[in-house]
Order: structure tokens, then sequence, then C-alpha cells
């Protein structure tokens, strides 16, 4: 097996067609290189060069050789960068709590910038409400997570530690059984309140929401059952077990496709935001994401 410094120097005087040159080109003296070249000779059994006035030629046996040194050196030097590299490649896990569907908050416009610049980095997913993807981000169980409050609300004040950036704002609906129309004939919140709902534990935004509206008036909603998934509210509020909330596009397709009701003049603000922990946002991975869920909001 030939050492590198020799491939070049037979790689260089090929190309140089001279010692002289390729000796300058590879900052060696003149017998150095010539010293190379014969020993590279002699272990081959080979005359890879012949001499003319101006200089050297490879022969045909030198010709022959001359791609698979080439070659060689080509792959070494991937090699070597291959393994530079790896020490600037951001590795890891990063741990990401999830909330409702995946289409809203952009999971997979997330994911596939986030593997595309960093294809080392693991990604482990946790779904749940936003309230225990908030406390899990506090606890450190998890390093980022989506979450849902009021526009401008972020976590509040009972989680100064969790730095948060909004991403969208949207509002949730009031939405009612089919049929349930001339039920849904008053929408203020006292006449809303009375009727059947479908309530959710503290962790979920609903909870929050509803809370936030009915609270102030010293109301409570009319609970009838709970579920803790959004997709279960549905299917009851389909059933005709009573009213729920649900986002814009989701109230309006379900009127749309299913007949549910949508109550007029009545909705609550909210906005999706991306959350973790102030003191650990200078860390890679948490940098990382940051920055790929900027590219991946900005593409909409």
């Amino acid at each position: 097996m030939q050492d590198l410094q020799t491939l070049r120097a037979f790689i260089t005087v090929a190309r140089e067609g001279s010692v002289s040159r390729a000796a300058e080109r590879l900052h060696l003296t003149q017998p150095a290189v010539s010293l190379k070249l014969k020993q590279f000779q002699a272990s081959l059994g080979l005359t890879l060069f012949q001499r003319h006035p101006k200089g050297l030629s490879l022969t045909d046996d030198g010709r022959a050789l001359l791609p698979a040194a080439e070659k060689a050196l080509a792959a070494v030097a991937a090699f070597d960068q291959s393994a530079r590299a790896l020490h600037s490649t951001l590795r890891g896990r990063l741990k990401i709590g999830t909330i409702v569907d995946p289409e809203f908050i952009r999971l997979g416009a997330f994911l596939r910038r986030l593997m595309e610049r960093a294809p080392q980095l693991e990604t482990e997913l946790h779904h749940g409400m936003s309230g225990s993807v908030l406390e899990r981000v506090r606890r450190e169980e998890l390093d980022v997570g989506f979450f849902l409050a009021p526009p401008g609300e972020g976590p509040g004040g009972n989680a100064a530690e969790v730095a948060h950036r909004e991403l969208t704002h949207f509002h949730y609906h009031v939405i009612a059984p089919a049929g349930w129309g001339s039920r849904l004939a008053k929408t203020d919140w006292p006449s809303l309140a009375a009727l059947p709902w479908i309530v959710t534990p503290k962790d979920s935004v609903h909870h929050r929401l509803l809370q936030g509206a009915l609270d102030p008036l010293g109301l409570t909603p009319n609970g009838v059952a709970q579920v803790d998934q959004e997709a279960c509210m549905l299917d009851l509020v389909r059933a005709g077990v009573g009213l729920s909330l649900a986002r814009d596009a989701l109230a309006m397709a379900e009127r749309q496709e299913r007949g549910l009701v949508v109550a007029e003049g009545t909705r609550l603000p909210c906005a999706l935001s991306f959350i973790w922990r102030r003191d650990r946002g200078e860390e890679a991975v948490i940098a990382e994401a940051l920055e790929v869920l900027d590219m991946a909001w900005d593409s909409r």
C-alpha cells in the first residue's frame, strides 16, 4: 500500500511534467521528490515516467495508473472532510411536545427542515394537551413544545421561566349538534353556559378559554361529559351530546360537511406558540429548533 505523500508526488509530477515544479508545489526538495518516484516505481516494478528534453512524461503504464491514484487521493480527502464535518454536526435528541393535529402546528414542515439541517439529530414526539406540554417543558422532561393560550398571554406569569414565540392567531367557536339552531337562539354566555357542554380537563386550552369567558360572569358550564381529545369532542357533538369549542377551520368544516351549528357572534381569540425554558435557549439543539421553526412558518 502506497503512502499518501508518494501518491501526491506521482500525481503532481504527472501534472507538472517536471520534478522541480512538482517539488515547489509540494513544498519539498527535488531530491526528495525524485527519491519518492524512484521508490514508487521500484515497489510497483513498473516504469511510470520517461525523460525528454523538456522534463518528464508518463509512460503507458503511468497513464493507466494516474486515474486510480487520483481517485484514491480524492477518496482520502473526502474521508478527511467527512471526519471534520462530524465535529460540527449537531447530534443528540430533541424531545418535542405536540398538540392538536400535526397539520395545524405544521409539524411535518418543521421536522422535514430539521432533518435536512441536522440529519444526526434524533427527535422524540410526545402528544398531549398544551397545559401538560407546558408543565413537562418546565420540568425539563421536554425540550420544546407547542402551546395554546389567548394572544399575548403565553405560558402566563406562573411559568415565567418558560419563553414563548407566537406563531399564529386564530379563534375558537362554540359549536352545537345539528338541529340545535333553535336552542342557540340566544348566544350570550349565560344562555350558552346553561346548555349541555362537553368539557375538558384543566390542562386543555378549551378549559382555560371557556373559564376565561365564564369566570368573570360567575358562570360555570353545564358539563355533561368530559374528554381530553379534540376528536372525541367532535364525535360527541356530532352525536348530539352537547356544545364544545372548535378552531376556525374545524368549526366551518363541521358546519359545511355535517350540519353542526356554530354560535353566531361568539368566538374566543387564541394563539399558537412554541415554548422552551429560558435558561436553555442557548443550547445547540433548542437554538437549532427555533431557527428551523422560523423557516417552517415563514414558508407559509
